[in-house]
Protein backbone atom coordinates (compact mmCIF):
# COMPACT_ATOMS: atom_id res chain seq x y z
CA UNK A 1 0.00 0.00 0.00
CA UNK A 2 1.16 3.76 -0.78
CA UNK A 3 1.33 5.66 1.99
CA UNK A 4 -1.06 8.58 1.67
CA UNK A 5 1.25 11.96 2.11
CA UNK A 6 2.31 14.73 -0.43
CA UNK A 7 5.30 15.11 -1.90
CA UNK A 8 7.60 18.09 -2.81
CA UNK A 9 8.70 17.93 -6.64
CA UNK A 10 10.34 20.23 -8.33
CA UNK A 11 10.54 20.51 -12.05
CA UNK A 12 13.18 22.78 -14.00
CA UNK A 13 12.31 23.95 -17.52
CA UNK A 14 15.33 24.55 -19.26
CA UNK A 15 15.78 27.25 -22.76
CA UNK A 16 18.14 27.63 -24.85
CA UNK A 17 17.54 29.62 -28.48
CA UNK A 18 14.28 29.54 -27.51
CA UNK A 19 13.89 26.12 -27.23
CA UNK A 20 13.14 24.02 -24.61
CA UNK A 21 15.06 20.56 -22.95
CA UNK A 22 12.38 17.45 -22.63
CA UNK A 23 12.89 14.21 -21.83
CA UNK A 24 10.77 10.99 -22.76
CA UNK A 25 10.02 9.09 -18.73
CA UNK A 26 10.18 5.47 -18.66
CA UNK A 27 9.75 3.20 -15.62
CA UNK A 28 7.37 5.55 -13.10
CA UNK A 29 4.41 7.78 -13.30
CA UNK A 30 4.10 9.29 -16.68
CA UNK A 31 5.73 6.60 -18.63
CA UNK A 32 6.05 7.44 -22.19
CA UNK A 33 5.28 11.37 -21.29
CA UNK A 34 7.72 13.77 -22.17
CA UNK A 35 9.01 16.02 -19.19
CA UNK A 36 11.09 18.46 -18.22
CA UNK A 37 14.30 16.96 -15.63
CA UNK A 38 13.38 17.33 -11.97
CA UNK A 39 12.99 14.77 -8.78
CA UNK A 40 11.93 14.91 -5.39
CA UNK A 41 13.28 17.90 -3.33
CA UNK A 42 15.51 16.70 -0.38
CA UNK A 43 15.65 16.75 3.51
CA UNK A 44 17.10 20.59 4.04
CA UNK A 45 18.08 20.97 0.12
CA UNK A 46 17.07 24.37 -1.31
CA UNK A 47 14.85 25.14 -4.47
CA UNK A 48 18.08 26.41 -6.49
CA UNK A 49 20.55 23.38 -5.20
CA UNK A 50 17.59 20.44 -5.97
CA UNK A 51 16.85 22.15 -9.75
CA UNK A 52 20.81 22.13 -10.57
CA UNK A 53 21.12 18.98 -8.92
CA UNK A 54 18.41 17.25 -10.64
CA UNK A 55 19.33 18.70 -13.93
CA UNK A 56 22.80 17.36 -13.60
CA UNK A 57 21.87 13.93 -12.52
CA UNK A 58 19.25 13.02 -14.79
CA UNK A 59 20.86 15.27 -18.25
CA UNK A 60 24.47 16.22 -17.19
CA UNK A 61 24.31 19.59 -18.20
CA UNK A 62 24.74 22.64 -16.17
CA UNK A 63 22.10 25.98 -15.71
CA UNK A 64 22.18 29.26 -14.83
CA UNK A 65 19.44 32.20 -14.19
CA UNK A 66 17.58 29.89 -11.84
CA UNK A 67 14.07 30.98 -10.92
CA UNK A 68 10.90 30.14 -9.57
CA UNK A 69 8.53 30.04 -12.24
CA UNK A 70 4.86 28.23 -10.40
CA UNK A 71 3.59 26.43 -7.77
CA UNK A 72 1.12 23.67 -8.65
CA UNK A 73 -0.97 21.10 -6.59
CA UNK A 74 -0.56 17.74 -8.72
CA UNK A 75 -3.75 14.90 -8.46
CA UNK A 76 -3.10 14.14 -11.74
CA UNK A 77 -1.29 10.97 -10.94
CA UNK A 78 -3.32 8.99 -8.36
CA UNK A 79 -2.52 7.83 -5.72
CA UNK A 80 0.51 10.22 -5.92
CA UNK A 81 0.11 13.86 -4.60
CA UNK A 82 2.93 16.44 -5.38
CA UNK A 83 3.20 19.95 -4.79
CA UNK A 84 5.45 20.79 -7.48
CA UNK A 85 7.53 23.74 -7.98
CA UNK A 86 8.26 25.09 -11.42
CA UNK A 87 11.61 26.26 -11.84
CA UNK A 88 13.27 27.99 -15.08
CA UNK A 89 16.51 27.98 -16.00
CA UNK A 90 19.14 28.96 -18.66
CA UNK A 91 21.32 25.89 -20.03
CA UNK A 92 24.98 27.21 -19.38
CA UNK A 93 26.92 24.10 -20.51
CA UNK A 94 27.14 20.59 -21.50
CA UNK A 95 25.14 18.51 -23.72
CA UNK A 96 22.43 16.37 -22.39
CA UNK A 97 22.85 12.92 -21.79
CA UNK A 98 20.71 10.04 -21.03
CA UNK A 99 22.67 9.79 -17.47
CA UNK A 100 19.67 7.53 -15.82
CA UNK A 101 18.67 5.00 -18.48
CA UNK A 102 16.03 3.50 -16.24
CA UNK A 103 14.50 7.20 -15.88
CA UNK A 104 14.59 8.65 -19.57
CA UNK A 105 14.53 7.25 -22.83
CA UNK A 106 16.48 10.44 -24.29
CA UNK A 107 16.39 14.32 -23.77
CA UNK A 108 16.14 16.38 -27.08
CA UNK A 109 15.47 20.56 -27.46
CA UNK A 110 11.98 21.37 -28.81
CA UNK A 111 10.28 24.56 -29.91
CA UNK A 112 7.54 25.78 -27.38
CA UNK A 113 4.86 25.69 -30.93
CA UNK A 114 5.71 22.28 -32.15
CA UNK A 115 6.18 20.00 -28.71
CA UNK A 116 6.52 16.58 -28.58
CA UNK A 117 3.13 14.64 -27.02
CA UNK A 118 2.29 13.35 -24.50
CA UNK A 119 3.30 16.06 -22.11
CA UNK A 120 3.69 15.05 -18.72
CA UNK A 121 1.02 16.84 -16.68
CA UNK A 122 3.52 19.14 -14.61
CA UNK A 123 5.48 19.97 -17.43
CA UNK A 124 1.90 21.14 -19.50
CA UNK A 125 1.67 23.17 -16.61
CA UNK A 126 5.06 24.77 -17.00
CA UNK A 127 4.60 25.26 -20.47
CA UNK A 128 1.15 26.94 -20.18
CA UNK A 129 2.86 28.81 -16.86
CA UNK A 130 5.67 30.38 -19.23
CA UNK A 131 2.96 31.08 -21.79
CA UNK A 132 0.23 32.30 -19.68
CA UNK A 133 1.99 34.03 -16.80
CA UNK A 134 0.19 32.29 -14.00
CA UNK A 135 2.07 31.57 -10.93
CA UNK A 136 -0.20 29.50 -8.65
CA UNK A 137 -2.56 26.53 -10.30
CA UNK A 138 -4.27 24.46 -7.56
CA UNK A 139 -6.44 21.65 -9.58
CA UNK A 140 -9.67 20.32 -7.76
Amino acid sequence: MIEQKSLVGIGVMIMKDGKVLLGKRKGSFGSGEYAFPGGHLEYMESFLECAKRETREESGIEIKNVQFKYLGNLKEYTPKHFIHVGIIADWESGEPNIMEPYKCDGWGWYDLNNLPTPLFFATKLGIDSYKEGFIFRDLE
